[in-house]
Protein backbone atom coordinates (compact mmCIF):
# COMPACT_ATOMS: atom_id res chain seq x y z
CA UNK A 1 0.00 0.00 0.00
CA UNK A 2 1.31 3.46 -0.91
CA UNK A 3 1.84 6.04 1.84
CA UNK A 4 -0.87 8.41 0.57
CA UNK A 5 -3.45 5.59 0.70
CA UNK A 6 -2.40 4.75 4.25
CA UNK A 7 -2.66 8.41 5.33
CA UNK A 8 -6.19 8.70 3.92
CA UNK A 9 -7.17 5.47 5.65
CA UNK A 10 -5.77 6.72 8.97
CA UNK A 11 -7.86 9.90 8.74
CA UNK A 12 -10.98 7.85 7.97
CA UNK A 13 -10.35 5.58 10.95
CA UNK A 14 -9.82 8.56 13.25
CA UNK A 15 -13.04 10.13 11.97
CA UNK A 16 -14.86 7.01 13.08
CA UNK A 17 -13.20 6.40 16.46
CA UNK A 18 -12.54 8.68 19.41
CA UNK A 19 -9.00 7.39 19.91
CA UNK A 20 -6.83 4.75 18.23
CA UNK A 21 -3.67 3.29 19.74
CA UNK A 22 -0.43 3.10 17.76
CA UNK A 23 -0.37 -0.67 18.27
CA UNK A 24 -3.80 -0.99 16.68
CA UNK A 25 -2.67 0.99 13.64
CA UNK A 26 0.57 -0.98 13.26
CA UNK A 27 -1.37 -4.26 13.28
CA UNK A 28 -3.98 -2.99 10.85
CA UNK A 29 -1.49 -1.63 8.28
CA UNK A 30 1.28 -4.16 9.02
CA UNK A 31 3.92 -1.47 9.54
CA UNK A 32 6.21 -0.42 12.42
CA UNK A 33 5.32 2.08 15.15
CA UNK A 34 7.99 4.39 13.77
CA UNK A 35 6.19 4.39 10.40
CA UNK A 36 2.93 5.33 12.14
CA UNK A 37 4.71 8.16 13.98
CA UNK A 38 6.05 9.51 10.67
CA UNK A 39 2.55 9.24 9.18
CA UNK A 40 1.15 11.33 12.04
CA UNK A 41 3.86 13.94 11.47
CA UNK A 42 2.97 14.05 7.77
CA UNK A 43 -0.72 14.56 8.59
CA UNK A 44 0.14 17.35 11.03
CA UNK A 45 2.22 19.09 8.36
CA UNK A 46 -0.88 18.86 6.12
CA UNK A 47 -2.86 20.79 8.81
CA UNK A 48 -4.87 17.75 9.92
CA UNK A 49 -5.47 18.47 13.65
CA UNK A 50 -4.22 15.19 15.15
CA UNK A 51 -3.07 15.03 18.75
CA UNK A 52 -1.51 12.29 20.87
CA UNK A 53 -2.97 11.21 24.19
CA UNK A 54 -0.48 9.57 26.56
CA UNK A 55 -1.08 6.92 29.19
CA UNK A 56 -2.49 3.42 29.36
CA UNK A 57 -5.57 4.34 27.31
CA UNK A 58 -3.59 6.62 25.04
CA UNK A 59 -3.29 6.83 21.29
CA UNK A 60 -4.05 9.24 18.46
CA UNK A 61 -7.21 11.30 17.96
CA UNK A 62 -8.68 14.07 15.84
CA UNK A 63 -9.85 17.41 17.24
CA UNK A 64 -13.64 17.26 17.57
CA UNK A 65 -14.06 20.50 15.62
CA UNK A 66 -12.55 18.76 12.59
CA UNK A 67 -15.29 16.10 12.55
CA UNK A 68 -17.88 18.16 10.71
CA UNK A 69 -20.48 16.65 8.41
CA UNK A 70 -20.34 17.45 4.68
CA UNK A 71 -21.85 14.32 3.25
CA UNK A 72 -24.99 13.98 1.17
CA UNK A 73 -25.84 10.65 2.84
CA UNK A 74 -27.68 10.65 6.14
CA UNK A 75 -26.54 8.61 9.14
CA UNK A 76 -29.34 6.13 8.37
CA UNK A 77 -28.13 5.81 4.78
CA UNK A 78 -24.62 4.97 5.95
CA UNK A 79 -26.02 2.53 8.51
CA UNK A 80 -27.88 0.70 5.74
CA UNK A 81 -24.75 0.60 3.59
CA UNK A 82 -22.74 -0.77 6.50
CA UNK A 83 -25.26 -3.57 7.12
CA UNK A 84 -24.55 -4.84 3.61
CA UNK A 85 -20.80 -4.21 3.79
CA UNK A 86 -20.41 -5.86 7.20
CA UNK A 87 -21.91 -9.01 5.75
CA UNK A 88 -19.62 -8.84 2.73
CA UNK A 89 -16.59 -8.10 4.92
CA UNK A 90 -17.09 -11.47 6.61
CA UNK A 91 -16.92 -13.20 3.24
CA UNK A 92 -13.59 -11.71 2.18
CA UNK A 93 -10.23 -11.05 3.79
CA UNK A 94 -9.11 -8.77 0.95
CA UNK A 95 -7.15 -5.91 2.52
CA UNK A 96 -8.23 -3.25 0.00
CA UNK A 97 -11.92 -4.04 0.50
CA UNK A 98 -11.55 -3.88 4.28
CA UNK A 99 -9.82 -0.48 4.02
CA UNK A 100 -12.64 0.82 1.83
CA UNK A 101 -15.17 -0.28 4.44
CA UNK A 102 -13.18 1.55 7.12
CA UNK A 103 -13.32 4.71 5.00
CA UNK A 104 -17.10 4.49 4.64
CA UNK A 105 -17.47 3.98 8.40
CA UNK A 106 -15.48 7.17 8.84
CA UNK A 107 -18.21 9.12 7.02
CA UNK A 108 -20.41 8.90 10.12
CA UNK A 109 -19.92 11.08 13.19
CA UNK A 110 -22.07 8.93 15.46
CA UNK A 111 -21.21 5.40 16.53
CA UNK A 112 -22.96 3.01 14.16
CA UNK A 113 -25.25 0.48 15.83
CA UNK A 114 -27.33 -1.16 13.06
CA UNK A 115 -30.63 -2.79 14.04
CA UNK A 116 -29.97 -5.56 11.51
CA UNK A 117 -26.82 -7.66 11.70
CA UNK A 118 -25.54 -10.26 9.24
CA UNK A 119 -23.39 -13.13 10.49
CA UNK A 120 -21.64 -15.85 8.52
CA UNK A 121 -19.65 -18.82 9.79
CA UNK A 122 -15.95 -17.99 10.03
CA UNK A 123 -14.75 -20.99 8.06
CA UNK A 124 -11.00 -21.61 7.97
CA UNK A 125 -11.15 -22.27 4.24
CA UNK A 126 -12.47 -18.76 3.58
CA UNK A 127 -9.36 -17.08 4.96
CA UNK A 128 -7.09 -19.61 3.24
CA UNK A 129 -8.80 -18.78 -0.07
CA UNK A 130 -7.64 -15.16 0.26
CA UNK A 131 -4.22 -15.99 -1.26
CA UNK A 132 -5.82 -17.32 -4.45
CA UNK A 133 -8.28 -14.42 -4.56
CA UNK A 134 -5.50 -11.85 -4.21
CA UNK A 135 -3.54 -13.50 -7.02
CA UNK A 136 -6.61 -13.58 -9.30
CA UNK A 137 -7.41 -9.91 -8.56
CA UNK A 138 -3.81 -9.02 -9.49
CA UNK A 139 -4.14 -11.04 -12.68
CA UNK A 140 -7.38 -9.25 -13.61
CA UNK A 141 -5.96 -5.79 -12.89
CA UNK A 142 -2.64 -6.41 -14.68
CA UNK A 143 -4.06 -8.51 -17.56
CA UNK A 144 -2.06 -11.62 -16.68
CA UNK A 145 -2.77 -14.80 -18.57
CA UNK A 146 -3.13 -17.59 -16.01
CA UNK A 147 -2.93 -21.38 -16.18
CA UNK A 148 -4.23 -24.01 -13.79
CA UNK A 149 -5.65 -27.50 -13.45
CA UNK A 150 -9.42 -27.59 -12.97
CA UNK A 151 -11.40 -30.36 -11.28
CA UNK A 152 -15.01 -30.46 -12.46
CA UNK A 153 -18.04 -31.79 -10.55
CA UNK A 154 -17.41 -35.31 -11.83
CA UNK A 155 -13.78 -35.32 -10.74
CA UNK A 156 -12.35 -34.88 -14.25
CA UNK A 157 -9.10 -32.87 -14.38
CA UNK A 158 -8.33 -30.54 -17.29
CA UNK A 159 -5.52 -28.04 -17.85
CA UNK A 160 -6.72 -24.53 -18.64
CA UNK A 161 -5.13 -21.32 -19.91
CA UNK A 162 -7.49 -18.42 -19.17
CA UNK A 163 -7.84 -14.67 -19.60
CA UNK A 164 -9.32 -13.64 -16.20
CA UNK A 165 -11.99 -10.91 -16.19
CA UNK A 166 -14.10 -11.03 -13.03
CA UNK A 167 -14.50 -12.57 -9.57
CA UNK A 168 -18.07 -13.37 -8.56
CA UNK A 169 -19.61 -14.39 -5.22
CA UNK A 170 -22.54 -16.75 -5.68
CA UNK A 171 -24.28 -18.36 -2.68
CA UNK A 172 -21.18 -18.19 -0.45
CA UNK A 173 -18.86 -19.52 -3.20
CA UNK A 174 -16.30 -17.54 -5.21
CA UNK A 175 -16.09 -18.00 -8.99
CA UNK A 176 -13.70 -16.76 -11.68
CA UNK A 177 -15.18 -15.67 -14.99
CA UNK A 178 -12.67 -15.75 -17.82
CA UNK A 179 -12.01 -16.60 -21.46
CA UNK A 180 -10.70 -20.17 -21.86
CA UNK A 181 -8.24 -20.42 -24.75
CA UNK A 182 -8.79 -24.19 -25.01
CA UNK A 183 -12.59 -23.87 -25.20
CA UNK A 184 -12.43 -20.61 -27.20
CA UNK A 185 -15.17 -19.10 -25.07
CA UNK A 186 -16.06 -17.67 -21.69
CA UNK A 187 -16.25 -20.09 -18.79
CA UNK A 188 -16.94 -19.91 -15.05
CA UNK A 189 -14.55 -21.64 -12.65
CA UNK A 190 -15.17 -22.29 -8.96
CA UNK A 191 -12.06 -21.10 -7.11
CA UNK A 192 -11.89 -24.07 -4.74
CA UNK A 193 -11.79 -26.41 -7.77
CA UNK A 194 -8.67 -24.68 -9.15
CA UNK A 195 -5.24 -26.19 -8.41
CA UNK A 196 -1.64 -25.26 -9.36
CA UNK A 197 -2.56 -21.68 -10.27
CA UNK A 198 0.27 -19.81 -12.03
CA UNK A 199 0.96 -16.79 -14.22
CA UNK A 200 1.38 -17.75 -17.88
CA UNK A 201 2.04 -14.37 -19.52
CA UNK A 202 0.01 -11.33 -20.55
CA UNK A 203 -2.99 -10.68 -22.79
CA UNK A 204 -4.83 -7.80 -24.44
CA UNK A 205 -8.32 -7.53 -22.85
CA UNK A 206 -11.34 -8.15 -25.02
CA UNK A 207 -13.96 -5.43 -25.37
CA UNK A 208 -16.81 -5.23 -22.85
CA UNK A 209 -19.28 -5.58 -25.74
CA UNK A 210 -17.65 -8.85 -26.80
CA UNK A 211 -17.67 -10.15 -23.22
CA UNK A 212 -21.39 -9.36 -22.84
CA UNK A 213 -22.23 -11.03 -26.16
CA UNK A 214 -20.26 -14.18 -25.30
CA UNK A 215 -21.93 -14.44 -21.87
CA UNK A 216 -25.38 -14.18 -23.42
CA UNK A 217 -24.44 -16.81 -26.02
CA UNK A 218 -23.21 -19.13 -23.25
CA UNK A 219 -26.54 -18.73 -21.42
CA UNK A 220 -28.47 -19.63 -24.57
CA UNK A 221 -26.36 -22.73 -25.28
CA UNK A 222 -26.11 -24.02 -21.70
CA UNK A 223 -28.11 -27.23 -21.31
CA UNK A 224 -29.96 -27.31 -18.01
CA UNK A 225 -30.69 -30.70 -16.39
CA UNK A 226 -34.21 -32.06 -16.69
CA UNK A 227 -36.21 -31.45 -13.52
CA UNK A 228 -38.56 -33.92 -11.81
CA UNK A 229 -41.43 -33.02 -9.48
CA UNK A 230 -40.66 -34.80 -6.22
CA UNK A 231 -42.94 -35.19 -3.20
CA UNK A 232 -41.21 -35.43 0.17
CA UNK A 233 -42.37 -36.15 3.70
CA UNK A 234 -40.27 -33.94 5.98
CA UNK A 235 -39.86 -33.46 9.73
CA UNK A 236 -40.66 -30.08 11.28
CA UNK A 237 -36.99 -29.70 12.31
CA UNK A 238 -35.93 -29.25 8.66
CA UNK A 239 -39.03 -27.34 7.49
CA UNK A 240 -37.18 -24.00 7.65
CA UNK A 241 -34.51 -25.16 5.19
CA UNK A 242 -37.11 -26.08 2.56
CA UNK A 243 -38.96 -22.79 3.08
CA UNK A 244 -35.73 -20.80 2.64
CA UNK A 245 -34.81 -22.65 -0.56
CA UNK A 246 -38.19 -23.30 -2.19
CA UNK A 247 -40.66 -20.89 -0.53
CA UNK A 248 -43.56 -21.34 1.88
CA UNK A 249 -45.97 -22.43 -0.84
CA UNK A 250 -43.91 -25.62 -1.37
CA UNK A 251 -44.46 -26.87 2.20
CA UNK A 252 -47.85 -28.06 3.51
CA UNK A 253 -48.61 -29.10 7.10
CA UNK A 254 -49.82 -32.69 7.58
CA UNK A 255 -49.52 -33.23 11.35
CA UNK A 256 -48.01 -31.24 14.20
CA UNK A 257 -44.51 -32.57 13.37
CA UNK A 258 -44.88 -33.67 9.75
CA UNK A 259 -45.00 -31.66 6.53
CA UNK A 260 -45.27 -32.48 2.86
CA UNK A 261 -42.89 -30.72 0.45
CA UNK A 262 -43.45 -30.58 -3.32
CA UNK A 263 -40.29 -29.47 -5.11
CA UNK A 264 -38.45 -29.90 -8.41
CA UNK A 265 -35.11 -31.72 -8.39
CA UNK A 266 -32.79 -33.03 -11.11
CA UNK A 267 -32.12 -36.76 -11.33
CA UNK A 268 -28.40 -36.64 -10.55
CA UNK A 269 -25.92 -37.24 -7.74
CA UNK A 270 -26.02 -33.61 -6.56
CA UNK A 271 -29.74 -33.82 -5.82
CA UNK A 272 -29.25 -37.18 -4.10
CA UNK A 273 -26.42 -35.70 -1.98
CA UNK A 274 -28.73 -32.85 -1.01
CA UNK A 275 -31.48 -35.24 0.13
CA UNK A 276 -29.13 -37.64 1.93
CA UNK A 277 -27.84 -34.76 4.03
CA UNK A 278 -31.17 -34.69 5.86
CA UNK A 279 -30.82 -38.33 6.97
CA UNK A 280 -34.05 -39.78 8.38
CA UNK A 281 -35.68 -36.33 8.52
CA UNK A 282 -36.73 -36.61 4.85
CA UNK A 283 -38.47 -39.44 2.97
CA UNK A 284 -39.26 -39.48 -0.75
CA UNK A 285 -42.91 -40.37 -1.35
CA UNK A 286 -43.00 -40.23 -5.14
CA UNK A 287 -42.27 -40.74 -8.00
CA UNK A 288 -41.17 -44.36 -7.70
CA UNK A 289 -38.52 -44.05 -10.42
CA UNK A 290 -36.84 -41.27 -8.45
CA UNK A 291 -36.94 -43.40 -5.27
CA UNK A 292 -35.25 -46.28 -7.13
CA UNK A 293 -32.42 -44.04 -8.38
CA UNK A 294 -31.96 -42.53 -4.91
CA UNK A 295 -31.77 -46.00 -3.29
CA UNK A 296 -29.17 -47.01 -5.89
CA UNK A 297 -27.12 -43.95 -4.93
CA UNK A 298 -27.35 -44.84 -1.22
CA UNK A 299 -26.41 -48.51 -1.81
CA UNK A 300 -23.29 -47.48 -3.74
CA UNK A 301 -22.27 -45.30 -0.80
CA UNK A 302 -22.92 -48.11 1.70
CA UNK A 303 -20.88 -50.57 -0.40
CA UNK A 304 -17.77 -48.48 0.33
CA UNK A 305 -17.91 -49.73 3.92
CA UNK A 306 -18.34 -53.44 3.13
Amino acid sequence: MQKIERLISIVMILLQKEIVSASELTRFFNVTKRTIQRDMESLSYANIPIYAKHGREGGYALMQEYKFDKRLLSHKDIENIMIALDGFEQLTTNENIQLTIQKIRGMSLAELSPKLHLTFNDWLGRSELNKEMSFVIQAIENHWLIEFDYVDQKGNITHRIVEPYKLQLNEMHWYLIGFSLEREGYRTFKLTRITDLEKKGSFIPRSEQEITYEKEKEKRTTVKPAMTNVQLKIDISVRDQFIERYGRQSVVKITKRTYMANIELPENQFAYQFLSGFGKKVKIIEPKGYIDQYLKFLKEAINLYK
